[in-house]
């Protein structure tokens, strides 16, 4: 397992910065995935949303964050999302704080004020390996605060087409399985953003080895295989 920790500028990491709702979020001039699609949701209240400006407009450390390096060479989130989407969000001018003794977004800001922010130094670890490696490491590191789920871990690992599409399937709010799964009267327990719908479908279907059958599929084109297993059931 590699991990290596870099010290990443704010004005560095919001390069970029795009929140497209829950088609994702990107960052660091495209090479960061924030929010991969169909993922969890922004979950902070505005209380710790304005904490983390706080801690940084008074130059306190920050919790370090962890960034897992794909085959391609760019990064995904493991743990810092919510803490990166309230940087970007407020650099971008989508809410305002109490700054210094007033009310303030960040345009409103002095320019000193605003370099000041933008020099601030993320302690972020870059982490890649195999995939019993990462798994093993982000189980250990994992996570104070709103913790990962299983699935999450997973999701970190076994990146690639295939994971796109079966989060578009089971891991959208409202998304194709939850719809049929309740039209159907077979109610699943859980929350889709919270990647239970896709767990339960790849439990279902490799008899509850779901790290198996992820690595077994990982660079299939589609998850097709998962949807029509997914559907039978359901239909039974």
């Amino acid at each position: 397992m590699k991990i290596e920790l870099h010290r990443i500028k704010i004005r560095d990491v919001v390069a970029g910065y795009a929140d497209n709702n829950e088609e994702g979020v990107v960052a660091y001039g495209g090479k960061l995935d924030v929010r991969p699609k169909y993922q969890r949701e922004f979950v902070y209240k505005e209380k710790q949303r304005d904490a983390v400006i706080d801690t940084v407009n008074k130059g306190f450390p920050l919790n370090v964050m962890y960034w897992v390096k794909t085959s391609d060479g760019t990064f995904e989130v493991l743990d810092g999302q919510q803490r990166t989407i309230s940087i970007g969000q407020f650099v971008n001018g989508d809410f305002s704080v109490d700054f210094n003794g007033r009310t303030a977004m960040f345009h409103n800001l002095t320019k000193e004020e605003q370099e000041q922010i933008l020099d601030y130094e993320l302690m972020i670890y870059h982490c890649e390996g195999t995939d019993k490696e990462k798994l093993d490491w982000f189980k250990i590191i994992n996570i104070a605060g709103e913790k990962l789920t299983d699935q999450e871990l997973r999701n970190a690992v076994y990146t690639g087409e295939w994971l796109s599409d079966a989060k578009l399937k089971f891991s959208k709010s409202n998304c194709v399985a939850y719809l049929l799964a309740n039209d159907g009267g077979a109610l699943l327990t859980g929350s889709p953003i919270r990647q239970e719908y896709l767990e339960t479908a790849l439990s279902w279907i490799n008899n509850d080895d779901v790290a198996g059958y992820m690595a077994k599929h990982q660079h299939d084109k589609n998850a097709n295989e998962l949807w029509e297993y997914f559907q039978n059931v359901i239909a039974w």
